[in-house]
């Protein structure tokens, strides 16, 4: 884990000059992406693999426009690849690709976008570390790149796939999340499967053995909303409650503790919860009053309440109102608010935060 600076800058939220009109957001490991509500994607920080799609590996500390998209419906970041879907039901790729997780059927690297083989009538995308999840029209789900865990649930581990590869077992599937390198799907009945690696507990089955295949996490019903970090799962129920499981070190369960769970528990810190998005170590959510809350790890300032201090439960970020979306990078947040404007704070070496600046930026 990189070393917390030892100069940093305190600001309010960084707004994004540049985007105006942001339907949705992704951040990476240390890139982040818009989408605009004309179907335009936008991309900066670190490319080291191509991930910003400009044709160059030159970062970019300003967002720049990834041609050859428009229009696009959805977005995701990966450790170091990106993907956009297109209105056609087509999905593109790009970036880093020493697994196959682009699907083009190779492991090159890519500094454009790529269509992905053999897809399409996509909906939605998610990124893991070195794997890639694709949710069809017709409810199911298609994985490929690394599956050393299991996180492509083929039944097997240790073989990775260059094009994508049917889940399985998975129907009516409404959405999906691809953690490190385990995946989970929600299916429209509100219940929740999960796959691949389980050192920390995060497939919440109760135990820490990997699956190969999706299995149920049968202790939490009605679902409408799933997220996946680094090794942490958040589960939001119709009633607006939250359940985690996973990983905790830093406490990005939010139950108080840094005790690792391998089954689901309530998160009684905050109510009225209308989505919630994992990073690395930190967790986000916005609530029904346009608030947004982090959690976990905040070494720099990723939480965006004021300081560096670690938070096992939630703590409002500041200077935010009418938020309608997050999103977590592995220490960086993005923030959509209702009237389009693009928000930013947390770790910035590479210009992740897209102001033109490489400082550090919390909230103050």
């Amino acid at each position: 884990m990189r070393s917390v600076p030892t100069e940093r800058s305190r600001t309010l939220p960084v707004v994004l000059a540049g985007i105006t009109g942001a339907s949705a957001a992704a951040a990476g490991l240390q890139h982040s992406l818009a989408l605009k509500s004309d179907g335009t994607v936008w991309a900066w920080g670190a490319n080291g693999s191509g991930q910003l799609g400009i044709g160059s590996n030159a970062e970019s500390n300003v967002p720049v426009a990834v041609t050859a998209l428009a229009p696009a419906t959805a977005i995701a970041a990966g450790h170091d690849h990106s993907l956009a879907v297109r209105a056609d039901g087509t999905l593109w790729a790009w970036g880093g690709n020493d697994f196959g997780q682009l699907g083009d059927g190779t492991d090159t690297s890519r500094t454009v976008p790529v269509a992905v083989s053999g897809l399409t009538n996509v909906v939605a995308a998610s990124a893991g570390f070195a794997h890639t999840l694709a949710l069809r029209s017709d409810g199911r789900v298609w994985a490929w790149g690394a599956n050393f865990d299991g996180q492509l649930g083929t039944g097997d581990a240790n073989a990775q796939r260059l094009v994508p590869t049917q889940v399985a077992g998975l129907n009516n599937v409404v959405a999906i999340a691809a953690g490190y390198s385990f995946s989970i799907a929600l299916r429209s009945d509100g219940s929740v499967w999960a796959w691949g690696y389980n050192g920390m507990g995060a497939l919440g089955n109760g135990t820490t053995n990997a699956a190969l295949s999706p299995a149920a996490i049968t202790a939490v019903t009605g679902v409408v909303d799933i997220a996946a970090g680094s090794e942490h799962v958040l589960l939001l129920r119709t009633d607006g409650s939250v359940w985690a499981a996973g990983g905790n070190l830093t406490g990005q369960l939010g139950d108080g503790s840094t005790i690792t769970r391998a089954a689901p528990a309530a998160f009684t810190g905050l109510t009225n919860v209308a989505s919630v998005v994992a990073g690395g170590g930190h967790t986000l959510a916005v609530r029904n009053d346009g608030t947004a809350w982090g959690w976990g790890y905040n070494a720099w300032g990723q939480l965006g309440d004021g300081t560096y201090t670690n938070r096992g439960v939630a703590t409002q970020v500041q200077s935010l109102t009418g938020v309608a979306k997050v999103a977590g990078g592995y220490v960086h947040s993005l923030a959509i608010k209702t009237d389009g404007t693009l928000w930013s704070w947390g770790a910035n070496t590479f210009g992740q935060l897209g102001d033109g600046t490489l400082d550090d930026h919390i909230l103050a």
